[in-house]
């Protein structure tokens, strides 16, 4: 592999790295707050509210069973109001976050509901106020559980990203499309798989290791 092609795979993976990481925030910040409300307003929960839950559960179900790369074409006009263009590295970020928000507010949901309800009962029965259950009990004891699934929706926003690079996304993906795969470049395929797979396993071992030291401080 010449050295042209070698700063090439190191500009893509920047580019990766950063519609990766920009986009598990944006999504995040997105999806904890809907996680959280799926969480609250469940049949029994601190806040039932059955029409809120169902409403915001249908929405979030919707977004989610929509294909990645459907949804990066259908959200074409949203994305150029937003940023101005389509194609790009950040261009990509706009359906990346979008697609990404859902699936983190469905884990963090899964999180919340695995809190033992004595926990809460317990709160409540101090006289604690359903802002204070949320914020000092709920995520707190769910943190761990948080951490590793944001983990997987960031290997999974690594995945689509590289299909980001099919239509002008940039990246990994893009590098793999125009030079291993249209120009019949093996070795740059190659390197391109291995730079992903390596890519996801620093990111899991990273939360791994993050949700390990919170669930021993929690155990402490």
């Amino acid at each position: 592999m010449s050295a042209n092609m070698i700063n090439m795979l190191v500009k893509s993976l920047g580019e990766t790295c950063y519609m990766v990481m920009i986009a598990a925030v944006l999504a995040t910040l997105i999806g904890l707050p809907l996680g959280i409300i799926l969480t609250v307003t469940r049949p029994g929960h601190i806040l039932e509210n059955t029409g809120i839950n169902h409403i915001l559960g249908a929405i979030v179900n919707a977004v989610r069973s929509t294909p990645f790369i459907i949804l990066m074409v259908a959200i074409i006009p949203l994305t150029r109001i937003i940023v101005g263009t389509s194609i790009g590295t950040t261009a990509a970020i706009v359906p990346l976050t979008i697609s990404a928000a859902p699936y983190i507010a469905r884990i963090i949901e899964s999180s919340l509901l695995e809190v033992d309800p004595g926990v809460i009962e317990a709160a409540q029965s101090v006289g604690a106020s359903p802002f204070q259950i949320i914020w000092k009990v709920l995520i707190p004891e769910a943190l761990h559980s948080i951490v590793l699934g944001v983990t997987l929706a960031m290997i999974s926003l690594i995945g689509a990203s590289a299909m980001a690079g099919a239509l002008g996304g940039g990246g990994l993906g893009d590098l793999a499309i125009r030079y291993g795969y249209q120009r019949f470049q093996a070795d740059t395929m190659i390197a391109t798989v291995i730079v992903l797979i390596a890519l996801v396993q620093i990111v899991q071992s990273l939360g791994n290791r993050i949700s390990a030291k919170l669930n021993k401080n929690k155990l402490n």
